[in-house]
């Protein structure tokens, strides 16, 4: 598992991914961009959902124009796909339960940053609906850096923001992609995973920490 638990007693900033571990979204996205694929004429697969995790949009929209058949250009199938999403959202955020309680305690603490997949525009949303916005001192989309998850550019952004070397910084991750992006960087890794969509295994074991649920990550980080 990871490197060693003594790596959170080294934690300097904590840097959170946004869907999956603060907003229940991963069936959302799912779901807009099948229904988008479907009522175009393409050809939904099973493995599209986990091929999308954790790529950035204009990695997800080329996917879909690509490999599911989806004829409208990349950046229409990502407009089409953020506009249900935003639509969603501002009629119920699926905020994740405990997850802004445990936002808001870490920020009393630690600087916190946040690095995501998710669209800027999508992000920035998320995070007024659910009154965390100035919890964070640093916000990354994958839109903003040349690779999304699994490589370790948006995080890599993230600690660069924070002014925070990566090794000093703590990930929280739900998905194999995210994992392995917040190893990549270089930072302690505390893994939520993803009751809907879990880790691969050998994503798993990159991570420094397992928690249940996000209740339990002010405890786990305190305790260091």
């Amino acid at each position: 598992m990871g490197r060693s638990g003594d790596d959170l007693s080294r934690v300097e900033a904590v840097v959170f991914d946004l869907d999956g571990v603060i907003i229940d979204s991963e069936e959302v996205w799912n779901d807009a961009r099948r229904e988008l694929t479907e009522q175009s004429g393409g050809a939904w697969k099973a493995e599209a959902t986990r091929a999308m995790m954790g790529m950035s949009s204009l990695e997800w929209s080329r996917y879909m124009h690509d490999e599911l058949g989806v004829p409208m250009a990349p950046e229409e199938i990502s407009a089409a796909v953020v506009a249900r999403l935003e639509e969603h959202y501002r009629s119920e955020l699926p905020l994740i339960p405990g997850a802004r309680d445990a936002v808001v305690r870490l920020a009393e603490r630690w600087p916190l940053g946040l690095a995501s997949s998710a669209n800027p525009s999508i992000i920035e949303l998320a995070l007024r609906e659910a009154d965390l916005a100035d919890c964070f001192r640093a916000t990354v989309s994958s839109e903003e850096v040349p690779r999304g998850k699994p490589a370790p550019d948006v995080y890599l952004e993230a600690a660069r923001r924070l002014a925070v070397e990566p090794a000093a910084c703590a990930a929280v991750e739900d998905s194999s992609n995210g994992l392995r992006s917040a190893a990549a960087a270089g930072m302690a890794v505390i893994a939520i995973p993803n009751a809907a969509f879990p880790p691969d295994p050998d994503a798993l074991a990159l991570a420094d920490a397992v928690l249940g649920s996000i209740g339990e990550l002010v405890s786990r980080l305190a305790g260091h």
